[in-house]
């Protein structure tokens, strides 16, 4: 196989994959949305229909017009961006204090980031039900220590809320923020400190900017699925908490209005491109 073969199966399959895998079901959900609810099975009228195509919009004008949709969208990106910043300010640690410990020590701690995918993910989210409960272990400890006399209302919050998303997603932000920071060049901040640089300069100066590239990938990596988790909120989160997830499970499963429920997702998608493609752009320039 010609070295033009071999780079046109390394392009191929990848571009084969995105088609598979994300082209064609997002073609499937714009024709959803572009349909009309109706009675039956599926529950919705195709825009391809007497020999043409007659799209609809109202249900892309309904989500500008409903606040209740906006809110909802607002609402999941405020939420992803307060859990990847949370995850970044717990992991950033993490991740450099297994990059700098000694090599026999690294793939154990690595070992330990990851525990956590050995279990279920519904099964270790329901756990912080018990955690945090009023008869929980959590205010029993803080009941036992003397610091409350009665039991705080944790569960169905946006702190358990936010808990859960931080817990649920570490690893997700420590991974390749370890991956960006394992890569760098010791001697780097040696210099830097035999030119008189404190620890703290150091790290703003050398250390910091050096793994920016990881930073920005971990980030992405917890906003982009948080934006449109739905079990943590439903299992931890109180009334309030109306993301994206629960309205499009309400959409599809209790209204079936399958046409807005897709015009949701493929708004939500298309909030969700614009920081990929800005990460691109910036990786690219590197």
């Amino acid at each position: 196989m010609t070295s033009r073969s071999l780079r046109l199966v390394a392009l191929g399959l990848p571009a084969l994959w995105m088609a598979c895998f994300f082209l064609a079901p997002f073609a499937i959900l714009l024709t959803i949305a572009l349909g009309e609810s109706a009675e039956g099975l599926p529950p919705y009228a195709s825009p391809f229909r007497d020999g043409g195509f007659t799209p609809n919009w109202a249900n892309f004008a309904m989500l500008a017009e409903d606040g209740f949709y906006a809110e909802a969208l607002l609402r999941s990106l405020r939420v992803a961006t307060v859990s990847a910043s949370l995850c970044m300010l717990i992991g950033y640690p993490m991740a450099l204090a297994i990059a700098r410990a000694p090599e026999r020590w690294r793939n154990p701690l690595l070992l330990a980031v990851m525990l956590p995918f050995w279990t279920s993910f519904l099964l270790r989210v329901t756990a912080w039900i018990g955690i945090l409960q009023d008869q929980g272990w959590l205010n029993a400890a803080l009941m036992g220590l003397g610091l409350t006399s009665e039991p705080v209302p944790l569960l169905y919050t946006e702190f358990a809320m936010y808990l859960g998303m931080s817990y649920g997603y570490l690893p997700f932000a420590v991974l390749p923020l370890y991956a960006s920071l394992s890569k760098q060049d010791p001697a780097l901040e040696e210099a830097a400190f035999d030119l008189g640089a404190t620890p703290w300069r150091v790290f703003l100066s050398v250390t910091l900017p050096l793994s920016l590239p990881g930073v920005v990938a971990a980030f992405l990596l917890v906003f982009i699925p948080a934006c449109g988790e739905f079990v943590i909120p439903e299992l931890l989160g109180g009334p309030s908490a109306q993301l994206v997830g629960r309205v499009l499970w309400t959409e599809f499963f209790q209204n079936r209005d399958w046409p807005l429920a897709s015009a949701l997702a493929v708004a939500m998608l298309l909030l969700l491109v614009l920081p990929i493609a800005i990460f691109q752009r910036r990786a690219a320039k590197a």
